[in-house]
């Protein structure tokens, strides 16, 4: 078999696996729906006099979210406890070729990031009736900062897992995800963030997801919301790139099938 075919095999038992981890599938695929839903129940009451509704206002955060969700914080916590629990280890004495099993979890990331955006959308669309976009360039905007920021957080998440073991990845990881998405906008508006929070959030590739996709779904006039006074699509995508590259680099050059101290 070639090394596609033993990915796309790959990527099916990792779904598999993935639809078997109940707290991950609760706390990666379903958090952002069901903060979606419950934040637009719960602030309604404070977006009654304009336009803009609280649906409306939260689903590109939770986009944004979702995608470094179902990406970054996936593949960190899965791929530290493969490494400790030896299923690397007895992976790599096996004919599978590296890559496949790369292959494997970039399409679990991939089915994954899709099915929650169709969630979103449907959920958003049809039991909150925010407006989808309705121009064709929006909607290539959305699929190339979509593109980057799960290809970005898949490589990025294997890279991160080298820092720790299965036993402290998971506050390695969700402690400073949790206070990434308050500073970059996700749960909070981001003209309501101090701008010093604002300049942190900037170096990391969220903040950046989160604003291309306040471009996509939010009217032109609120650009004037974002620190440069505009979307920013060029420079948004030139960014989650560079993490991209980045990321690639990092996955390549850092990862381990064994963990510390074993051969």
């Amino acid at each position: 078999m070639s090394t596609l075919a033993i990915g796309l095999d790959r990527a099916t038992v990792e779904l598999r696996m993935y639809s078997r981890e109940k707290e991950a599938v609760l706390f990666s695929f379903l958090f952002p729906v069901l903060l979606l839903t419950l934040f637009s129940v719960v602030f309604s009451g404070q977006f009654e006099d304009g336009e803009m509704t609280a649906s409306w206002f939260f689903l590109p955060g939770m986009i944004a979210a979702g995608v470094l969700l179902t990406s970054f914080q996936t593949m960190a916590l899965s791929v530290a406890t493969e490494r400790d629990d030896g299923s690397l280890k007895r992976l790599r004495s096996t004919p599978v070729p590296p890559a496949s099993y790369f292959l494997g979890k970039v399409g679990l990331v991939a089915v994954t990031s899709l099915l929650q955006l169709v969630l979103l959308l449907v959920v958003a669309s049809v039991l909150f009736d925010v407006p989808m976009p309705g121009t064709t360039g929006r909607w290539a905007l959305f699929a190339a900062i979509f593109a980057l920021g799960v290809f970005g957080g898949t490589v990025l998440g294997i890279a991160y897992s080298s820092l720790s073991t299965s036993r402290s990845i998971g506050a390695v990881v969700i402690g400073p995800m949790l206070i990434l998405q308050f500073i970059s906008g996700v749960y909070i508006g981001w003209d309501s963030i101090p701008d010093w929070l604002r300049q942190v959030a900037a170096l990391f590739p969220l903040k950046w997801i989160a604003q291309g996709m306040r471009a996509v779904f939010y009217p032109d006039e609120m650009a004037s919301l974002e620190m440069a006074g505009a979307w920013e699509p060029g420079r948004t995508m030139l960014v989650l790139g560079a993490w991209a590259v980045g990321g690639l680099v990092l996955c390549v050059t850092t990862f381990r099938w064994f963990k510390r101290g074993t051969v």
